[in-house]
């Protein structure tokens, strides 16, 4: 019989004939074991805490005698894992609470594990949140779980990389009890994503009443100054940081019924010195030096257009710094970051009876995070809110056969966009009744290198609304016979992705130098004039079954399958816009429309055989060798990224007409058809994106093997190896580039491929170059397609000491000396947006952005945390 000391809850259990027992789907927390058998005493085995993710092996030995007798023994489980659940990536209850956390933000102990990198750092943009690669992998492919369904957050990348929250944290501190990172080679029972399965278990209702109340204050009143702080009237840029909050919980029917409520608020306003390029005070009067003399006496531009320097004054802030020549001068701002972010959880547990338990839990985390653009006219506001539901109830049917059923529904609401930080007059919009567009300038008054100046950032990335809805349903089975430990299970869940927004719906328009502005002669003018609402749905499924067998009370072998699905992706109006190409791989000139956004499923079933042995080597529970080995898939759920601006419900339309000429734009106007080899005339050249129309599945094959040995009854050195190989990884490519060539001239060839002629250069015979030809598609622009031809190869040396908690001092320390290897790391969490050559892929092979070298210049890393 286990008691599970907390609650009350009670199972009973059978041995078989060799005396082997084995309990199944067990809450985490402390345990109390007991034997009943005539003609032996009764023993208790107090001090067993179980985690999650664990199988822990408590062996018990009986002694003659009668019943009225009692033999009490108090230890804990021992630290040697001699089955095949992987606990090594286990942050505990006392490291979630006790070990300090920048911000309370309990992602950032992900790096306790060996082999888990923060790759952060390593992306192009500034979104906010922790981004981690776990033995090599994307951090899209991993996947986050609370108790048992999808985590999930309409940020962090394509395929929800982070569940954090608008500020970047993933709160909850008190409402995690601990979870697990099921790190690889792992059971049929996980899937969908094929990094790391993120196990989180969050905190009950006991038999005791417990809780807490808390507020942390931080700010800049020790903070040194830095080189670009200059605010005015203070020494440096303000910052405040507040977080407080509480957590309750206690029993509402003693042994029966538990409620735990946390609720914990965030509160920032941070200065962010930046100094920004802007026109200076004789070019916002039409002034500029002459050319080649950037640093000449001002004079009259000619060609001025007087309607061009309203925008001038108004879309950048007045200088304030030195005048670099050129017409540009340095402004210095410190403008003001505000984040809101509430947090708050509830959990409901109840024990039916001794066959039968219940659990509820809910969710919701909202926020927005007011982020000052580089220019500081103009700010982004990110507003996000994330709900989570779930629901679990395990019926145990016999001491050998129980099924456990959970239920889930995740929201994630997000909505992207710019706004003036200052007054900015309403006739400037280049769309009546919206905020104001983007003015990108790409260099001085000549054009030859004085300097860049700052984006007047009005369309600020895509305006407008995304959100994500997960409904979730799983069932499992497990069952004892004999030497068997069966488990079966089926998986299903609908995704519904919804987006109103494109990136250049409130137009932006691109001019080469500062004179070209004044003169309102563009490169370019883009626009979406008309928006149309999309949403995407699929349907993902998996089922599996696995078998562990005891061959051998020292010996465990496991043999798992699992099968997983997709029906494809699908817009629910019929409106998935996506190019495809021909049979000499030329993007054509439009685009094929329907319910199915590919022209072939290849996700009908993806078979994942898993294989796992565990074996005791002195059968004393010192020693542990664990090997394992199994095919991943990582499914595609958000893929919508790539139809937002494409003809005919989002054209992504590029115009040479001037500014002045062109505003005001109607909103809801039609764009014109594609041109095309039959249609040459009052059609547009647009840049659509693309994707893969006969998508394979990102696959991985993995494989390990561990050793552990115990040092002391509290310590234990585990050393493994881990490597992988992985196919159909996403890249981004430009599927209507330049195909390159070998040059076989002796006098060389000319390469620019679509680059101005001034920017073409001769290169040697044998060398790979692009031709200065038109594109293969003339009809249409440049692309971003998505396409699923990447891989990638893993290697590594895992070492862990693990020290359990005694005479005060706990420790984990790790190390790993890893080589990954792929092509084009990242592109579904802004990493390497670099594009490979389609015919040359060999040449894209680099050292991964997930490789710990970009993170401290050397190829290992190594961490301790001491608690």
């Amino acid at each position: 019989t286990v008691k599970h000391i907390e609650s009350g809850l009670t199972r009973i259990a059978v041995t078989t004939e060799n005396g082997g027992y084995s309990i199944q789907a067990l809450p985490v927390g402390p345990y109390e074991v007991t034997t009943d058998l005539a003609g032996f005493k009764q023993q208790v085995r107090r001090g067993v805490n179980l985690v999650v993710g664990q199988e822990a092996v408590v062996n018990l030995t009986l002694e003659v005698g009668g019943k009225a007798e009692q033999v009490t023994v108090t230890a804990e489980a021992p630290l040697v894992n001699t089955t095949l659940n992987s606990t090594s990536g286990l942050v505990s209850e006392r490291e979630v609470k006790e070990l300090p956390l920048n911000g309370r933000s309990f992602d950032q102990l992900l790096t306790l594990n060996t082999g888990t990198a923060n790759v952060s750092s390593n992306r192009n943009t500034n979104q906010p949140g922790n981004l981690f690669s776990v033995s090599g992998r994307r951090p899209e492919e991993n996947r986050f779980l609370m108790n048992g369904v999808d985590y999930v957050s309409a940020s962090g990348g394509v395929n929800a990389a982070s569940p954090n929250g608008s500020n970047g944290q993933v709160l909850g501190v008190d409402a995690v009890r601990e979870f697990n990172v099921v790190e690889h080679t792992y059971g049929a029972e996980w899937g969908k994503r094929a990094g790391a399965q993120i196990s989180i278990v969050t905190t009950s209702g006991t038999n005791q009443v417990h809780g807490d109340v808390f507020e942390y204050l931080r700010n800049s009143v020790l903070d040194a100054r830095n080189f670009f702080d200059r605010p005015i009237g203070r020494r440096i840029p303000p910052f405040m940081r507040n977080q407080f909050g509480g957590a309750l919980g206690g029993p509402l029917k003693r042994d029966k019924l538990f409620l735990f409520g946390n609720y914990e608020g965030f509160r920032q306003r941070l200065g962010i010195s930046s100094v920004s390029f802007v026109p200076d005070a004789n070019a916002r009067l039409g002034l500029l030096p002459p050319a080649g003399d950037p640093l000449g006496t001002p004079v009259p531009v000619a060609g001025l257009k007087q309607g061009m320097l309203p925008y001038a004054r108004s879309f950048w802030p007045a200088p304030n710094g030195s005048v670099l020549g050129g017409g540009l001068a340095t402004s210095f701002a410190n403008p003001i970051q505000k984040v809101r972010e509430d947090f708050g959880l509830t959990r409901l547990d109840y024990n039916i009876s001794s066959k039968d338990s219940f659990s509820a839990n809910y969710l919701i985390q909202d926020g927005e995070n007011d982020v000052p653009s580089p220019n500081p006219n103009f700010f982004r506001p990110l507003p996000l809110r994330t709900q989570l539901l779930s629901l679990q109830e395990t019926h145990v049917f016999s001491p050998a056969l129980l099924n456990t059923a959970s239920a889930g529904f995740g929201r994630g609401h997000i909505k992207l966009g710019a706004f003036p930080a200052v007054p900015i007059p309403t006739e400037l919009a280049f769309i009546p009744g919206s905020p104001p567009g983007s003015i990108v300038i790409g260099g001085s008054a000549t054009g030859a290198g004085q300097g860049t100046i700052t984006t007047a950032d009005g369309a600020g990335g895509p305006p407008g609304v995304f959100v994500r809805n997960f409904f979730t349903w799983a069932d499992d089975v497990h069952y004892i016979r004999g030497k068997h430990s069966l488990s079966a299970g089926a998986w299903a869940q609908r995704v519904q992705s919804n987006r109103f927004s494109s990136s250049l719906a409130r137009a932006t328009v691109t001019y080469p130098t500062l004179q070209a502005f004044l003169t309102d002669s563009p490169t370019q003018f883009s626009v979406i004039p008309l928006l149309s609402g999309l949403g995407f749905r699929t349907l993902e499924g998996a089922w599996y079954i696995q078998d562990e067998i005891k061959l051998k009370p020292n010996l465990t072998l496991r043999l798992g399958l699992r099968d997983e699905m997709t029906n494809g992706y699908n817009e629910v109006a019929g409106r998935c816009a996506n190019f495809v190409t021909d049979r000499n791989s030329v993007i054509q000139s439009d685009p094929i429309i329907g319910h199915s956004c590919l022209v072939e499923n290849n996700a009908k079933a993806l078979w994942q055989p898993r294989v796992g042995l565990a074996w005791d080597p002195t059968g004393t529970g010192t020693w542990a060798v664990r090997a394992g080995a199994g095919i991943h898939n990582t499914l595609q759920d958000n893929l919508d990224q790539s139809f937002g601006g494409n003809p005919p419900f989002n054209a992504r339309l590029t115009m040479l007409t001037p500014l002045l000429s062109t505003i005001p734009l109607r909103d809801g106007t039609p764009p014109p058809p594609s041109c095309s080899p039959t249609r040459s005339t009052d059609c547009a050249t647009f840049q659509p994106g693309q994707l893969d129309p006969t998508l394979h599945t990102p696959t991985i094959q993995e494989w390990s093997l561990t050793v552990e040995r115990e040092i002391t009854k509290d310590m234990v050195l585990q050393v493994g190896y881990v490597g992988s190989q992985s196919y159909h990884l996403e890249v981004g490519l430009d599927a209507n580039t330049i195909r390159p060539q070998v040059c076989s001239d002796p006098r060389g060839c000319l390469s620019g491929g679509t680059l101005p002629p001034a920017q073409r250069e001769t290169v040697l015979q044998g060398t790979l170059y692009s031709p200065p030809v038109g594109r293969p598609n003339t009809f249409v622009n440049r692309t971003f397609a998505r396409d699923f031809l990447g891989t990638s190869s893993y290697h590594s040396l895992h070492v862990t000491l693990v020290k359990r908690l005694s005479h005060g001092l706990a420790f984990k320390a790790n190390y790993a000396h890893a080589k990954v290897l792929d092509l084009n790391s990242q592109l579904d969490t802004d990493f390497n947006l670099s594009l490979p050559h389609l015919i040359s892929r060999t040449s894209s092979m680099a050292i991964s952005a997930m490789s710990s070298r970009l993170e401290a210049a050397r190829p290992s890393a190594a961490r301790l945390a001491v608690s």
